[in-house]
């Protein structure tokens, strides 16, 4: 089946099989890897993009259901000017390791940032809970979070 899509910006149209998840169209037909497949179950966060403005996780979504929808990946938030303000936090708290869920946890972090003013490191630690880290206690996590927040509403985002 044909599926078209807006992907970072831009229009894609791919053919897949009509079972095909978000994730797997996103890897392996539009060669954007940074959504990662780490549970297949929706457990782990690896795969989050936003739809639409909202975070989800890619792996438990049919490419075919965001047929004329809007997707930003986590290759699709640097602009010419540089990292968005949760990358670039992530970077300056050392909010990583291995990196394998990072894109997803920056996913998830901009999202929640979006849709919620003045986080406490509670509340952040909790609405993070659908994102696992195998690597970190989240202590830098939380810590970036905070801090990509705080440049996020000082850019305007």
């Amino acid at each position: 089946m044909e599926v078209n899509l807006n992907v970072n910006g831009r229009n894609r149209s791919v053919t897949c099989r009509a079972n095909a998840t978000l994730v797997d169209v996103l890897r392996e037909q539009l060669n954007l890897t940074g959504a990662h497949v780490g549970c297949d179950t929706s457990q782990c966060g690896a795969c989050t993009v936003h739809l639409n403005g909202d975070a989800v996780k890619a792996c438990t979504i049919l490419a075919a259901q965001c047929d004329g929808q809007a997707i930003l990946t986590i290759e699709g938030l640097s602009s010419a000017d540089g990292h968005h303000p949760m990358q670039a936090a992530f970077k300056n708290c050392h909010a990583l390791q291995c990196g394998f869920c990072t894109p997803g946890m920056i996913m998830s972090a901009i999202d929640l940032v979006q849709k919620n003013d003045d986080l406490t490191d509670a509340q952040i630690r909790e609405q993070l809970e659908g994102n696992l880290c195998r690597c970190t206690g989240y202590q830098n996590i939380a810590a970036a979070v905070a801090e990509g927040a705080s440049a996020m509403k000082e850019a305007g985002q």
